[in-house]
């Protein structure tokens, strides 16, 4: 889910008063307003700056969405707190006219941490900004808010997350600790209003440490299942965590369980052949590099690679033809001989 950054949206400091907010607000909706602005752009926009003054206009909202700190700026790895996605909002414009902004008026980011700030509400209540005249007789869109008191479906309650893993953590086979923040619903409190477990944010977030072992022959994109070690409800259910394997190395890169590393080596080297000392995940060898090798060409190394249910892949040693920084005056001379020759 994609992190929403409020103040970046009406263009004001994270230190803003009310006055100024309200009046960033108001300037950017004279002009992104649907009624003035016919732009598919300016539908979205418009969308944007009602959710971001809804959220900073508010002390308790602007209160809560600041305890996420910035390093809730994870873009689509947020993870909403659990209960908060099963909500409804709808933008309807009053006056005579109405304007369809299409499924719900705020985002899931909003409703995902707003959600049950709205449960007191009832579905014919508007609030925040109602009847600001923009001109020309249109007026402000209003928000409706429900709430289902329906359990949620199981599936909300998993949580799905990217697990970026190495060579060596596939090759080692050992079970692999990873920290997240885990978000709850505060048991203590509703929101608003001083809370010793939650400063008044309504949620409360602990980091939370898991275990993660990679089962032989994982392949890139496969999920692993954590079972119960997802979110919670008040229904005493818990969904589970999952992780999605994505192969990150700086040394090697794959092709299922073969893998290709690099080896440099200088023009000379290239020209008369060399032995070369490199390290693998099985320890160090020695490879015997022909001569008159080119950059790119590869030199297959059997059962160097990762294991799989036959044994171990192959490791590809991938030639580099590296030129010395700051070579000598005499080097050059007798590369320009060189030349001169062939």
């Amino acid at each position: 889910m994609k992190y929403k950054d409020y103040y970046e949206i009406l263009g004001v400091s994270r230190d803003a008063d009310s006055a100024a907010i309200k009046s960033a607000y108001r300037k950017l909706a004279r002009k992104y307003h649907p009624d003035v602005n016919k732009t598919k752009e300016a539908e979205e926009k418009f969308k944007d700056i009602n959710e971001a003054y809804e959220v900073l206009s508010d002390k308790n909202k602007r209160q809560r969405y600041d305890s996420l700190g910035s390093n809730w700026q994870g873009g689509a790895d947020w993870t909403p707190p659990p209960g908060f996605e099963n909500f409804s909002f709808n933008f309807n414009q009053g006056g005579a006219q109405s304007f369809d902004f299409g499924g719900s008026g705020f985002s899931d980011f909003f409703s995902s941490l707003f959600g049950d700030m709205m449960g007191g509400m009832s579905s014919h209540q508007t609030g925040g900004f109602s009847g600001f005249d923009f001109g020309g007789g249109a007026q402000q869109r209003t928000s409706s808010r429900r709430r289902t008191s329906q359990a949620e479906p199981q599936e909300e309650l998993d949580i799905t997350k990217t697990l970026n893993v190495t060579a060596k953590e596939i090759f080692d086979g050992k079970p692999i600790s990873v920290t997240f923040t885990e978000v709850q619903k505060c048991t203590q409190c509703h929101g608003g209003g001083y809370c010793p477990n939650c400063g008044g944010t309504g949620i409360v977030s602990t980091p939370k440490t898991v275990k993660v072992k990679l089962p032989k022959g994982i392949e890139e994109g496969k999920k692993i299942r954590l079972k119960g070690e997802g979110k919670g409800d008040a229904y005493g259910r818990k969904g589970d965590l999952y992780f999605v394997v994505h192969f990150k190395d700086s040394q090697y890169t794959f092709e299922g369980t073969n893998l290709t590393k690099e080896v440099e080596i200088t023009p000379p080297e290239a020209v008369l052949g060399c032995t070369k000392d490199i390290e693998t995940l099985h320890g160090k060898i020695s490879i015997k590099i022909p001569a008159g090798v080119s950059s790119g060409q590869s030199l297959r190394l059997k059962q160097l690679g990762l294991p799989n249910s036959s044994g171990y892949g192959d490791l590809n040693a991938k030639i580099k033809i590296v030129i010395p920084k700051n070579m000598p005056e005499k080097v050059k001379a007798l590369y320009k001989e060189i030349q001169n020759l062939s």
